[in-house]
């Protein structure tokens, strides 16, 4: 038994090497491993008091005599590890961010990688130094006891290649994945061309069951298999950034029809006075057809935000998978699933009539409009709740309209087609927008809803305006209007923020948009406005929804992994423009590499995604990503070619995706 003083070296076989504050985290797993007769490799540590003392622990006879016993006097090859006290916790792994040395063998060279793997400490009474005997295994690699991007807890995951596992960690190979059972059986086909045999994925299971129980919970293991057969443990620690799974029913969600009408990200005030109005609607015309019940509406929205973005229930406005056809707002499943048939038959008699006579009266409503210049700050407010009301119930009239009436059939107009006819004729009179919006409304049909001092309109297309647009159906007219009204209380906002801009309560008119509607008529009613207003994003700044996902919490899940040959490595989805140089990135950039090399480590905190041609989820540099929230797809052959620099990306590290986003035309290419 060593005295109490601060030992130059610890046996991983002594109680003290499992004292993280002596030991290190690396070094007390594997002594706390060991002591529950794990195959863990012999070895000592150099413990953290005495990293950095004044006497040279390179020079001690203990540490010498510690040596010469593991090496057999230089003999034998030795690793010398980091065991820091920051690396492998339960929150974060820093995975890679110290150093290791390999194949060390005589007395000098020992002293050199202590003092490296020393050096690499991030701070003063961080860091111990783990040695053991290198292993020349025959295949190795790393084993999560649950699958960190989908987050699934009864499955094993493993990455395994020829030799040590240290290539794979670091890498530069990709390895064989295998997806298996608690009990070591593969998930899907058989496969025979990989270095591990049944029999070894089967030991595998049973030491990620075993380590589990030991360390309460499922592990991030490095293992190897020697020539001679052993299974070796040659680090453990928690699975960390462990993906969240939906609940179970958990609602499928899509941006959908409602990415139409809603298509950029919203702000708070823009959710409350456009979001929650088309949520209502559209309740109350599914309720109306009897599609869904009112207790089920009560229950869920149809319509929600999601990071600042506007998605549907797809299911319950038929746009779930399967569906082959959808109208591009169309909230009611095939009308023979309808029970209140009769109710929907004189809907549909009737609708044409009170489409028009709603249109009509929401004209002459928006005619005694006066400028808002000269209303009170009462009668702004008014005008917004005015505004939600009936954005509500004309969201309500068109969703029967476009189910129940239809679109008119041949020759039937639009109303982009009226705005695009609008805007040439304005055009060729070389008017400005503000005149041609002025002069015909219709074009504000050609550009989504939002709160600001001006709406640019788009360029003209060539051609347009040709052809002589069609009578507006019952739909086409009530969406026109639908657009009239947001216009409407998007100006009013806008007004009530230059007010209270002058006012001295806003810092800036653009704030209004970070207020939820009650907070802004509080304001205008002489209330305090929030005082974490200025601190709010609006709108947020997300990348674009998947077309079918479901919540974790507030992580978003993306129903099924698309095609393509990558590998989701998680964390979350990004977006940003492709860097590939050697330089820092710019903050925000989608760096694409070709091999995960640690060296990109100190890059990670600022990026918006992560694309590498080869390397494993599994990783040291992936599982970083996936701890700071980095989005990272791996193994996508050709990455470098496909993606040049300048490229906007969008990367699903979740489910493997990589889009190409069109910044202009809005095309979208995936990978």
């Amino acid at each position: 038994m060593q005295s109490t003083r601060a030992f130059t070296t610890i046996g991983l076989d002594d109680p003290l090497a499992t004292v993280p504050d002596r030991a290190g985290a690396k070094a007390a797993n594997l002594a706390r491993a060991a002591s529950h007769d794990l195959p863990v490799l012999p070895g000592f540590v150099i413990p953290v008091q005495c990293i950095g003392r004044d006497e040279r622990y390179a020079d001690t006879h203990d540490l010498r005599a510690a040596w010469a016993r593991l090496s057999h006097d230089g003999e034998r090859a030795l690793v010398v590890r980091s065991s820091s006290t920051l690396e492998d916790g339960a929150v974060s792994s820093m995975a890679g961010r110290f150093t290791s040395v390999l194949d060390v063998a005589a007395w000098a060279d020992f002293r050199r990688a202590v003092d490296d793997v020393a050096a690499s400490a991030t701070g003063p009474g961080t860091m111990a130094v783990l040695v053991q005997p290198q292993l020349d295994a025959a295949s190795g690699g790393v084993m999560f006891g649950a699958d960190p991007v989908d987050g699934r807890t009864d499955r094993v995951i493993v990455s395994a290649a020829p030799g040590g596992p240290q290539a794979l960690v670091g890498g530069e190979v990709d390895g064989t994945r295998y997806d298996l059972t608690r009990r070591g059986r593969l998930v899907g086909a058989e496969r025979d061309d990989g270095p591990l045999t049944p029999l070894q994925l089967r030991r595998l299971a049973r030491l990620a069951a075993r380590a589990a129980q030991v360390f309460g919970g499922p592990q991030d293991v490095e293992f190897a298999f020697g020539h001679d057969g052993r299974l070796w443990l040659l680090q453990s620690r928690p699975v960390t950034a462990l993906a969240p799974l939906p609940p179970r029913g958990a609602v499928l969600l899509g941006p959908g029809p409602v990415a139409e009408t809603l298509p950029d990200p919203l702000s708070p005030l823009e959710e409350d006075l456009w979001l929650v109005p088309l949520d209502r609607g559209l309740g109350e015309a599914l309720a109306t057809a009897g599609a869904v019940s009112r207790r089920a509406l009560r229950r869920a929205p149809t319509v929600r935000a999601v990071g600042g973005r506007a998605a549907a229930d797809l299911r319950r406005l038929g746009a779930g998978p399967g569906r082959r056809r959808l109208g591009p707002l169309n909230p009611l499943p095939p009308l023979r699933r309808l029970r209140s048939a009769w109710r929907v038959g004189r809907l549909r008699a009737e609708l044409p009539v009170l489409a028009a006579d709603t249109a009509a009266r929401v004209d002459a409503d928006l005619a005694a409009v006066p400028s808002l210049h000269g209303l009170t700050d009462a009668e702004l407010a008014a005008a917004l709740h005015w505004a939600r009301a009936t954005l509500t119930a004309l969201h309500g009239l068109e969703a029967l309209a476009g189910t129940l009436v239809g679109d008119g059939g041949p020759g039937a107009g639009t109303a982009a087609a009226h705005g695009l006819a609008a805007l040439a004729h304005g055009r060729s009179r070389g008017h400005d927008d503000a005149r041609i919006i002025a002069s015909d409304p219709d074009v504000l049909s050609l550009t989504p809803p939002a709160i600001a001092p001006a709406q640019p309109l788009p360029p003209t297309p060539s051609g347009a305006g040709a052809r002589v647009p069609g009578e507006l159906p019952p739909r086409e007219a009530l969406r026109l209007r639908i657009r009239w009204v947001q216009e409407l209380g998007a100006r009013v906002a806008w007004t009530a923020g230059v007010r209270l801009a002058d006012g001295g309560a806003l810092a800036r008119p653009e704030l209004v948009r970070a207020l939820r509607l009650d907070e802004l008529v509080a304001a205008l009613d002489g209330g305090a406005l929030p005082a974490d207003l200025e601190r709010r994003p609006a709108p947020p700044r997300t990348a674009p929804l998947p077309a079918a996902f479901r919540l974790a919490g507030d992580r978003i899940v993306a129903e099924s992994a698309p095609p393509g040959d990558g590998s989701p490595a998680g964390g979350g989805r990004g977006e940003g423009l492709v860097y590939a140089g050697p330089d820092e990135p710019p903050p925000g950039a989608v760096l694409v590499v070709g091999t995960l090399a640690p060296s990109l480590a100190s890059r990670l905190p600022a990026l918006a995604g992560l694309v590498a041609e080869t390397g494993s989820p599994l990783s040291h540099l992936a599982i970083l990503a996936r701890e700071l929230g980095v989005p990272t797809v791996v193994g996508l052959r050709g990455a470098l070619d496909r993606f040049p620099p300048g490229t906007r990306l969008l990367v699903d590290g979740d489910a493997g995706r990589v889009e190409t986003l069109g910044a202009r035309t809005g095309e979208e290419s995936v990978a």
